[in-house]
């Protein structure tokens, strides 16, 4: 039986598919978005950031949740849940 995957990062997502584990996958981020053939798996986050910041405005909005204890990111704790992975790809915030 393969081992039930989640990846909340892009580049892992594009990880688990190049090493042929793409069965694998059970969740990604709202951000992945390659290969295509994810696009269909549920998404496990999300980010509270607004979209098209520029770099500097991510830089700027990161530092300040980080400073006042808040996350940038929402995980659904409920489908995490229900798909009962045995992996979770993820980091910790730069």
């Amino acid at each position: 039986m393969s081992q039930k995957i989640v990846s909340l990062l892009p580049a892992a997502t594009e990880m688990v598919c190049l090493l042929d584990l793409e069965q694998s996958l059970v969740g990604i981020s709202d951000d992945s978005n390659f290969p295509e053939s994810v696009l269909f798996l549920p998404k496990i986050s999300t980010t509270t950031l607004p979209r098209n910041l520029s770099s500097l405005e991510i830089d700027k909005q990161v530092k300040t949740a980080k400073h006042l204890g808040r996350s940038v990111f929402h995980i659904d704790r409920t489908l995490l849940a229900k798909l009962e992975p045995d992996i979770i790809l993820t980091q910790e915030l730069c």
